[in-house]
């Protein structure tokens, strides 16, 4: 239910409560049914129904991705285990011989599937540091079959120009995936900007609460849908009826949430300019963020994450752990509490330093997951945890 019956069309908000959410056609039930089974019995006269057996399909699950798919503006959307499963799905897209052009700056989870399992298995895989649609045209002189890219990436918050970079993309014979984690699809919708494939780690904004593991992609194009399908349901890389029932309340509040969550997030940031011990602060809501702009055009808002530089390197990020009393010290993100982590040591401790150091990750990086407390309280808490 995209529209109204005269075709007018429906606010995200609306869409994200009512789209998959139907009342059960069985019982009447408001709330999507958990159907906690494996198996579905023929009906009366032998002959299978709608639903056969739960890795193929399960009705919680086809609710999810229903909404999901709507969200993203997709003709399909499929649920995963997690994020890196997820990641993984679209990633197998490639054989050996194979090559991929991937944005620097991406989730220390993508880059250990690429150095660690892509690589050994003969896909070549190189990559280009910033955002320049420029540095991604001259990449692909040499012949690709994929670009990866985030925006914002993880953990600098660098903001690729999504349009520009798919048009280059295309001319090259490419298609284009990009993990959409950190916007989630209330602040961008990649497919209509000319991304082939988004990703999702679907734990993290989608659905909010920090108690759920989820993964998601979303595709137009027919074929692709089928292959992606193909690995999801023979790999069986699919989450439970209870994990897609978590994710599907909590997309319910998406719109509320983030909204909270990234007005809070300008405020820290602005905040933590004037911080003595913060040496510099990446956030697109800032004006002198180089992707400003671009993240002005191409998203509703600016994000929830804010990372930073401490001056006193890593004794200076395990001091501020040890103090803060809001933020929680974690690898994760996205969730309704504020969370604080290192990237050096926690979501890019895989590449190693001096590969970290080479695309920016400092040792007195941190990465703020900025949550729905009060911001004055966040504000406080960070400067007594940063000695400020």
């Amino acid at each position: 239910m995209k529209t109204f019956p005269d075709g007018t069309p429906l606010h995200f908000e609306t869409r994200a409560i009512h789209d998959g959410h139907s009342p059960d056609k069985f019982t009447g039930a408001v709330s999507v049914p958990v159907y906690q089974t494996s198996v579905f019995a023929s009906d009366e006269n032998g002959d299978p129904r709608e639903f056969l057996y739960s890795r193929l399909a399960n009705p919680t699950r086809s609710a999810l991705e229903d909404c999901l798919a709507n969200l993203e503006g997709a003709r399909h959307g499929m649920a995963f285990a997690s994020g890196v499963a997820a990641a993984m799905a679209a990633l197998e897209l490639l054989q050996s011989g194979d090559r991929l052009v991937a944005m620097a700056e991406i989730y220390g989870g993508t880059l250990g599937i690429l150095e660690k399992i892509a690589k050994p298995r003969g896909i070549a895989v190189d990559y280009v540091t910033g955002t320049d649609p420029e540095d991604y045209r001259r990449a692909l002189r040499e012949k690709a079959k994929m670009v990866w890219i985030e925006s914002p990436g993880n953990p600098l918050l660098a903001v690729a120009d999504i349009a520009a970079i798919a048009k280059v993309t295309h001319e090259a014979g490419a298609i284009l995936a990009i993990d959409n984690t950190f916007a989630s699809p209330y602040l961008q919708t990649p497919l209509a900007l000319g991304a082939d494939i988004v990703i999702h780690s679907t734990s993290k904004y989608l659905a909010g609460h920090s108690d759920v593991i989820g993964g998601a992609v979303a595709v137009n194009d027919e074929a692709l849908y089928e292959k992606i399908h193909s690995y999801q349901v023979l790999a069986g890389a699919i989450p439970g009826p209870w994990d897609c029932w978590l994710t599907l309340r909590g997309i319910r509040t998406l719109k509320v949430r983030m909204e909270e969550a990234c007005k809070n997030a300008g405020l820290v940031a602005e905040a933590l300019r004037g911080f003595p011990s913060v040496t510099r602060v990446y956030y697109p809501g800032l004006p002198g963020h180089p992707g400003h702009e671009i993240a002005a055009r191409q998203m509703r808002l600016f994000g929830a994450v804010v990372s930073a530089d401490l001056a006193g390197g890593t004794e200076a990020v395990r001091r501020a752990s040890s103090r803060v009393k809001l933020f929680v010290y974690s690898g994760s993100l996205g969730g309704v509490e504020s969370q604080m982590g290192h990237p050096a040591t926690m979501s890019h401790r895989i590449i190693g330093k001096a590969e970290r150091e080479k695309r920016g990750i400092g040792e007195g990086l941190v990465r703020l997951s900025i949550g729905l407390e009060n911001p004055e309280d966040l504000i406080a808490d960070l400067s007594h945890a940063f000695g400020d």
